[in-house]
């Protein structure tokens, strides 16, 4: 099918989008929204800014529209966003969340078209350790729950984080992808990503048990 992907620069959407192509999907454009505020429901709200460098990575082109982030109503703001393109479905990175996955596959039937979402009900530990044995490189972005300190932000994910994810998930039900909140990630590379972003200024800003790194520049490198 010719594909529409949801994309946030995070793990989950870019290991979708991967997976999509590996079976065949085209993916003919990449569709980001842009939050008003930082607690949106649905979408990605951290260095959403840098999805233009993803699109440019996967030579893929990008639309992308303001939203509310608004509970209901940012739905609203993406099916104005998806409604005109030329495209028999939508992937999104949902592994775990009903609540997106619900209203992703409500509004996909709105516009009659499909919902693909190659993670879902996936094991959380085997998604991550295949986004390391692919060679993505992901850092972590934003930290939002006890047990992820300072020290997590702009740490990239690995075999050796990946067992303190663990460790936090035994110990305080972190979930290991992050789905519940906890933390949200960047993609600076991946294995379908023509060239990869090089990070030169960011800050990082940590208060009351939540951070974020914030990307202050950037550029595309030759892979």
């Amino acid at each position: 099918m010719r594909l529409a992907a949801l994309v946030t620069g995070g793990k989950d959407s870019i290991l979708a989008l991967c997976r999509a192509q590996k079976v065949g999907h085209t993916i003919e454009v990449l569709a980001t929204m842009i939050p008003e505020r930082s607690d949106s429901y649905m979408f990605h709200f951290p260095n959403i800014h840098l999805t233009d460098y993803i699109a440019e990575a996967l030579e893929i082109p990008l639309v992308k529209a303001p939203t509310s982030g608004i509970k209901e109503k940012e739905l609203d703001d993406l099916k104005k966003l998806l409604a005109p393109l030329d495209v028999d479905g939508v992937v999104t990175g949902a592994i775990q969340s009903t609540y997106q996955k619900q209203r992703i596959d409500r509004l996909c039937d709105e516009l009659g078209i499909e919902s693909v979402a190659p993670l879902w009900h996936q094991d959380p530990h085997e998604l991550m350790k295949e986004l390391i044995n692919l060679k993505f490189k992901v850092i972590i972005i934003g930290v939002y729950a006890y047990g992820l300190d300072q020290t997590w932000l702009g740490k990239e994910i690995t075999s050796e984080s990946l067992e303190k994810l663990v460790e936090l998930n035994e110990k305080y039900q972190i979930s290991l992808v992050g789905e519940g909140g906890e933390y949200e990630s960047l993609v600076l590379d991946a294995p379908i990503f023509k060239k990869r972003i090089e990070i030169i200024k960011a800050e990082a800003s940590y208060e009351n048990n939540s951070g974020v790194l914030t990307i202050k520049e950037a550029r595309l490198v030759d892979k």
